[in-house]
C-alpha cells in the first residue's frame, strides 16, 4: 500500500471544523511519485475559481525514470468534487472566512489518490499553547501507561 502524506502543520495551526474528500487530477508521472510517497503538503492550500477547487503549493517531487517526459512540480491541481459541494464550500469560506487546507494525501481502495480537505479557522497563539500543553500531557499519560503505571 502507498504511504499516506500527512499535513501536521494544518492540525497545530487551524481548528478544523469540517471535512470533505476529493478526488485530484494527475498526470502519470504524479501518480508515480505519489505512489513512492514522494510530496509534500505542508505549504498547500485550495483556492475556489470560476466555480472549480483548486489545490496550490502542493509540490510532487519529478518521478526519476520520466526523464524529459516529467510533470512541473508546484503546478496547481484540479480537485475533482460535485456542484452542489463547491458552491456549499464557496459560501463558508466567503461568509465565515474560513480557510481549505489539505489535511492528507493517499490512495483509496479501488487505487484512486484522494486529499482529504479541511474547513479550518486559524488559531490564536494561546490556543497553540493549549495544544502544545495538551500534546505534552497525553505523551506523559502514554509513557505512563507503556511503563505499567511504574515511576522510574
Amino acid at each position: 500500500m502507498p504511504p499516506e502524506i500527512r499535513n501536521k502543520k494544518a492540525y497545530f495551526d487551524y481548528e478544523i471544523l469540517e471535512k470533505i474528500e476529493a478526488g485530484v487530477e494527475l498526470v502519470g508521472t504524479e501518480v508515480k511519485s505519489l505512489r513512492i510517497g514522494a510530496a509534500k503538503v505542508k505549504d498547500a492550500f485550495a483556492r475556489l475559481k470560476n466555480g472549480e477547487v483548486w489545490l496550490m503549493n502542493f509540490h510532487i517531487s519529478a518521478y526519476g525514470p520520466a526523464s524529459q517526459f516529467n510533470h512541473d512540480p508546484e503546478r496547481p491541481r484540479k480537485l475533482l468534487l460535485h456542484k452542489r459541494e463547491i458552491h456549499r464550500l464557496e459560501s463558508k469560506v466567503q461568509v465565515k472566512g474560513l480557510t481549505l487546507l489539505p489535511l492528507k494525501v493517499y490512495f483509496n481502495k479501488r487505487g484512486i489518490a484522494k486529499v482529504m480537505l479541511g474547513l479550518g479557522k486559524g488559531k490564536r497563539k494561546y490556543d497553540k499553547r493549549e495544544s502544545i500543553k495538551k500534546k505534552d500531557w497525553q505523551r506523559d499519560v502514554e509513557r505512563a501507561m507503556k511503563r505499567g503505571g511504574r515511576r522510574r
